[in-house]
């Protein structure tokens, strides 16, 4: 959620009176009423202030029409390109939600049945991440990934304090490692709560992760641990937890330091257990200690929830559990905040239920397939193709094939980041690629395009997040749209159609 600024309603409408492209408005004005009104919707609007809360309320039927007609100049959630967030649900999961939209799940007393599922969703996913038999795993639903990312660095911060007052030392200044492809999520837990934030740089030529022996030299007695991403937001390269984990193995051998590792899987952990099942970056690395993820992105549920697991209860320590009495029972809660609506974690075991692994490997095959059908239209075009998952695993040859198993091209997120290439800005270097996205928003598509992160920040990426809802119907006409707006920029205005 943005901040907001208080506005002066007053101010706003006189400035509105003298301003020559708003004088005309209705509130500047003062002609809000008229002998074309439909119903009263028109005056009821204008009856309602925009700013203050009004002194008395307009009829239902007027608030649902007026808030329905001004959320309609939002942007359409099946053309957001730019999101990882999941836009939809089967009818019976609408339904589902609507019937829980008023449970409060940390009142475990009034709600026991949503609590349950809450319990079963956590033993579900420390299966699927490959939790330790012998372990007592432990977990929570959150508000997002980055509540979830902010209590695994918690967790890890009183973890390191407590060791360091048991040795005797300072245990003042902790410092946290990750890449500078990191999502703002885990700068914010660094600022917020009095962490150093020590920023590994990106390479180009490492698809702009970071580079786990590039890490080392930032680790020092005072790091509470070193955060790996299962899916960079920039261009949906997975990190190497297994080779993070081997170096900071032979450290300890050489130093003594006992570095554990937190994986951001927030959209990873949905697509690597189902798309890439051999791949070691979960609880089978035995330095992860705790993994997050967002059930609102690959976990295909809608906006406004997160889970967070650690490998072991040892890992959480005591004085972060809260053991709550006030709602009749005795619960233990370790959240940032405290009501949390059910319907979210219902509508996940729904999921859960309903897919089953094989559902969700399907779906995760097929978002892949559409991203490399993208990739590699672009790649022999304009563009410079950034991300990955298209390309082969050095040697294979059933990946020429085009085959459907994803374990035959290089492990990624379904997201296409590209640029124009630079034979293309040699050519044309009047054009820029920001004109790119401007033109796709006009289509409806929304594209972003920025900067890489710190290391290569000169390069501008587009990029592009294959969803469930995004067919490949769709990918072919996203297609023709960016290659007919590029070829309009270059003055080109050819037909171009895809069979």
């Amino acid at each position: 959620m943005s901040l907001s600024r208080h506005i002066n309603a007053e101010e706003v409408i006189e400035a509105c009176k003298e301003h020559p492209h708003k004088k005309h408005s209705i509130r500047a004005s003062g002609s809000g009423t008229g002998y074309h009104q439909t119903w009263r919707r028109d005056e009821d609007a204008q009856l309602a202030p925009k700013y203050t809360l009004p002194k008395v309320g307009i009829p239902s039927k007027a608030a649902y029409q007026l808030l329905h007609d001004q959320t309609a100049l939002d942007g359409n959630p099946l053309l957001n390109l730019a999101s990882f967030v999941h836009t939809w649900m089967p009818e019976e999961a609408d339904k589902l939600i609507m019937e829980n939209i008023n449970k409060n799940i940390v009142d475990l007393d009034e709600y026991p049945a949503a609590s349950i599922i809450h319990n079963r969703a956590i033993s579900m996913l420390a299966d699927l991440w490959k939790a330790p038999k012998e372990g007592k795993v432990i977990g929570t639903a959150t508000a997002g990934s980055s509540e979830a990312i902010m209590l695994g660095g918690l967790a890890m911060k009183k973890r390191w304090q407590e060791a360091r007052k048991a040795a005797g030392k300072d245990y003042f200044h902790p410092n946290i490692v990750f890449g500078s492809n990191a999502q703002v999520a885990l700068e914010k837990f660094a600022r917020y709560f009095d962490v150093e934030t020590r920023l590994v740089p990106v390479k180009a030529s490492n698809g702009f992760i970071m580079d786990p022996n590039d890490a080392l030299q930032f680790i020092d007695e005072n790091t509470i641990g070193v955060i790996v991403i299962l899916g960079s937001t920039y261009t949906g390269h997975f990190e190497n937890v297994a080779l993070m984990s081997k170096l900071l193995d032979d450290l300890q051998e050489r130093t003594g330091l006992d570095i554990p590792i937190h994986v951001d899987g927030a959209s990873g952990a949905f697509i690597a257990p189902f798309a890439y099942p051999k791949l070691k970056w979960s609880f089978d690395v035995p330095r992860v200690v705790s993994i997050n993820t967002s059930g609102h992105k690959f976990g295909l549920v809608y906006a406004g929830l997160g889970w967070v697991l650690w490998r072991d209860e040892k890992y959480l320590h005591k004085d972060l559990v809260f053991e709550l009495h006030y709602l009749g029972s005795t619960e233990y809660s370790f959240t940032l905040n405290f009501s949390k609506p059910a319907a979210p974690v219902i509508a996940q075991m729904f999921n859960f239920l309903n897919l089953g692994f094989e559902g969700y490997r399907k779906i995760a095959i097929k978002d892949l397939r559409n991203a490399r059908l993208l990739s590699r239209a672009l790649e022999n075009t304009y563009f410079e193709v950034l991300s990955d998952i298209h390309r082969p695993v050095k040697g294979d040859a059933h990946a020429k094939h085009d085959v459907d198993d994803p374990e035959h091209y290089l492990p990624g997120l379904p997201v296409v980041s590209f640029r124009l290439s630079d034979k293309f800005k040699q050519e044309y270097p009047h054009v820029q690629q920001g004109w790119v996205q401007s033109l796709l928003r006009t289509k409806g598509w929304i594209v972003p395009n920025y900067n890489a992160p710190l290391g290569a920040a000169e390069v501008e990426i587009l990029r592009v997040v294959v969803r469930e809802t995004l067919s490949q119907d769709l990918v072919e006409r996203l297609i023709v749209d960016i290659l007919e707006i590029t070829e309009k920029l270059l003055g080109k205005t050819r037909f171009l159609s895809i069979e």
